[in-house]
């Protein structure tokens, strides 16, 4: 959901199961500077969030508060087409080979109700079928793949708002890193060998590192500001390590490193930002993130 934007690092707790490692103030990071940013494609409806294809797509959930909603492919030169029609809620889009997944019923009716009428769906990227993988899911909004072919998904509103765990053969699932609540945004870390989680309405703002065996919370990082005026969305790893998280009522995205708990604001004045993801594919930048908005914006936001 992410301009304006501000130099200067800032220090955040770092928790090691649950103890705090550092919370002294961090060395000013002279890389803390601001990033450029162009919006590169408007009009759409809400914009959940984004992923790439790796074929010169960027794929893109798009809710309506009219309708079905779709899943959006836009290309680089500004090309717009529809990946799959007609879908309801859609959330979470992870990317792995030839294969799209994607949540759908992730809408606030069906987290306050506790519907269970979300479903993970798999988009054959050569074919162009569909096909669904599990169901009975209740709000799916973040997704994540770990590395043994489970998938994750998140939810932030309801009576139950942690993690739930699904087997992509039979369909199964089960609630996942019960320490962890309000969960939204997740990307499996391969260098760390961590599932990092971003909290949404808690208090403070976590991003969380789980054992993608065991579902234990084994580290926390704290970004500043209250939780509920960041309000926490998806976030990503950079090349760099470091992680990119979009705060949606902040209108920011925060760099933070893992290792230290430093962070940066390196973009701001971007209302409602939803997903941010590192260019891969034809014609995209790969040094540059790609935000989508609630406001149905895509923002290239560029190092200078």
């Amino acid at each position: 959901m992410t301009s304006k934007l501000i130099s200067g690092c800032v220090a955040v707790a770092v928790t090691f199961g649950g103890l705090i490692a550092a919370t002294s103030p961090a060395v000013a990071d002279s890389a803390c500077v601001p990033w450029t940013t162009t919006v590169v494609a408007s009009g759409y409806g809400t914009l959940e969030n984004l992923d790439f294809d790796d074929r010169g797509g960027l794929l893109l959930s798009e809710l309506s508060f009219t309708g079905p909603g779709a899943v959006r492919t836009l290309t680089a030169s500004g090309q717009r087409s529809t990946a799959v029609p007609d879908v309801e809620g859609p959330g979470g889009i992870v990317v792995v080979g030839d294969t799209a997944f994607f949540n759908t019923g992730n809408s606030t009716a069906s987290g306050l109700l506790d519907a269970a009428d979300g479903t993970i769906e798999l988009f054959d990227l050569d074919t162009g079928k569909t096909r669904t993988v599990a169901t009975g899911l209740t709000m799916p909004n973040g997704l994540a793949l770990l590395p043994d072919g489970s998938l994750v998904v998140s939810r932030d509103l309801g009576a139950y708002t942690g993690l739930t765990r699904v087997d992509p053969v039979t369909g199964t699932s089960r609630p996942f890193a019960p320490s962890v609540s309000s969960t939204n945004g997740m990307i499996w870390d391969p260098v760390r060998g961590i599932l990092w989680v971003a909290t949404t309405f808690n208090a403070t703002t976590e991003i969380v590192g789980v054992d993608a065996d065991t579902g234990q919370r084994i580290t926390t990082l704290t970004i500043p500001g209250a939780g509920v005026l960041n309000v926490a969305d998806d976030l990503t790893v950079g090349s760099d390590g470091n992680l990119y998280v979009a705060l949606n009522v902040g209108g920011k995205i925060v760099r933070l490193d893992p290792d230290d708990g430093g962070s940066c604001v390196i973009a701001e004045g971007l209302p409602l930002t939803s997903a941010v993801e590192f260019g891969s594919g034809p014609g995209w930048d790969e040094k540059s993130l790609y935000a989508t908005s609630f406001l149905g914006t895509v923002t290239k936001v560029s190092p200078q």
